[in-house]
């Protein structure tokens, strides 16, 4: 038998483990390790901070997929990788060996990046322990009105503040004030000009405020920026770019400049061929640009063909990205922006459109574990 380890339950596993179950692949012992019983679907998570989702819609239960699969499940995070040993190293001290490894263990957020962000802040990763704080943040601003501070103006820290403006204060009564810090670069910077200008406008309709200079530090009350200002703040909301997982440094494995696992076009590691990485863990040597969820569920199919093929002694098939994928943000309203390389639109269609998409994309995968 050989030994399948899926470690991570991201949104490439889901389907990995959609795929087996359909059909399971001969001769392989099939292990899904994660520390979570549920994946928090991210595409969603902004609707579900705005309040449009409750939490069950917005969740796929991984242990009827596995089920489903035939597959093992060890409920623990990864501490550490032995590549050599071809082993995986667990919480509390546990191990796994593999024969073939895949990785979909998503990336984390460097908490020492801005001082005092460790004790201040609220870090949107791990997702699902970031939606368990929102009850309690809507809670405190029933009682009195919320100073929120955004830090990270990409896709995610964008949807994120106009989600909270919106469920805070969407309804008539200001329950809180809403600001976004974005490091220096104008919001969703890295996207066509259009799509700027688009967050732009839709981030002042909404009265949030953007600070263009980078945090240097969280206290008690405030968040300071380089300039020495200070912005009072309540709830400093972490959403900065995606740092790779401590535990792969050393591993043995060939990872880029930032530490995350470097891929050729297989999906394969570039030194291990035994080891499969996607989504945000994982670098393409060929296509750097290609990180990021949709990436990721985009992934599920090639990298799931992949691994039958090696566990079946096949070969495995380049996986070429789209050079350009649809990109949907919502607005905290139902009300989003799409984007399509240089196409962009915004509308309350666009909005329900990503609502199709989303909805379409959790029940596939409910539906198949039941």
């Amino acid at each position: 038998m050989k030994r399948l380890v899926l470690l991570g339950g991201g949104h490439a596993h889901v389907h990995v483990l959609h795929d087996f179950a359909r059909q399971p692949p001969p001769g392989v012992q099939l292990t899904l390790v994660t520390p979570l019983a549920r994946q928090v679907y991210s595409g969603m998570v902004p609707g579900l901070v705005a309040g449009h989702y409750l939490l069950d819609a917005c969740t796929i239960p991984l242990a009827p997929l596995a089920a489903a699969a035939g597959a093992r499940i060890v409920e623990a995070a990864a501490t550490g990788l032995d590549a050599a040993a071809r082993r995986v190293v667990l919480t509390h001290g546990e191990t796994v060996d593999y024969d073939l490894l895949s990785v979909d263990t998503g990336g984390t957020i460097d908490r020492s990046r801005i001082r005092g962000a460790r004790e201040q802040g609220l870090f949107v990763r791990p997702i699902e322990h970031f939606v368990r704080l929102l009850d309690g943040l809507v809670d405190l601003a029933s009682r009195r009105v919320l100073d929120v501070v955004v830090v990270g103006a990409g896709a995610a820290g964008v949807e994120l503040a106009m989600a909270l403006q919106h469920r805070l204060s969407g309804h008539g009564e200001e329950r809180a004030r809403v600001a976004v810090v974005t490091g220096g670069p104008p919001p969703l910077a890295g996207y066509p000009a259009v799509v700027i200008e688009r967050g732009r406008r839709a981030l002042a309709k909404r009265r949030i405020t953007v600070f263009r200079e980078p945090c240097v530090e969280i206290v008690d009350g405030a968040v300071v920026l380089q300039s020495g200002a200070r912005l009072a703040c309540d709830a400093p909301v972490i959403a900065t770019g995606v740092d790779a997982p401590t535990w792969l440094a050393g591993c043995g494995l060939a990872l880029d400049e930032r530490g995350f696992v470097a891929t050729g076009a297989t999906l394969q590691s570039l030194s291990h061929p035994e080891v499969l990485a996607a989504g945000d863990v994982a670098t393409r040597a060929d296509a750097p640009h290609a990180k990021s969820g949709v990436y990721a569920v985009r992934a599920g199919p090639p990298l799931a063909a992949n691994l039958r093929r090696l566990a079946g002694g096949g070969e495995p098939l380049p996986y070429r990205p789209q050079p350009r994928t649809l990109n949907l943000i919502s607005c905290g309203s139902r009300h989003a922006i799409a984007a399509w390389g240089d196409w962009s639109a915004d509308g309350r269609w666009v909005w329900w459109w990503k609502d199709a998409i989303d909805r379409r994309f959790v029940r596939r995968y409910t539906a198949s574990g039941r």
